[in-house]
């Protein structure tokens, strides 16, 4: 009989041990891993604004380029209608 109850209080005892509330233990995590997604989220936001700048930059010297052509066009007209 002495076992039985031994037995049944290491039982009661893990069971009560399994329910143990770990809120703050989860809140924490929850908060971790909110806080790493929004690193991320900036992480991905800084390379697009990067690859935006680059692509803008890209845009502006082809203008120039086709600017400048333009003027050689041009200038060759005058060139031809001044001969």
């Amino acid at each position: 009989m002495k076992k039985v109850v031994i037995m049944t209080s290491a039982v009661l005892a893990l069971g009560l041990a399994a329910c143990h509330n770990n809120g703050a233990a989860n809140n924490t995590a929850n908060e971790t891993a909110v806080g790493n997604n929004a690193d991320m989220d900036v992480n991905a936001a800084t390379a697009n604004a990067s690859v935006e700048a680059n692509a803008d930059a890209a845009l502006n010297a082809a203008a120039s380029e086709t600017n400048a052509a333009s003027n050689d066009v041009a200038n060759a007209q005058n060139a031809v209608e001044n001969k």
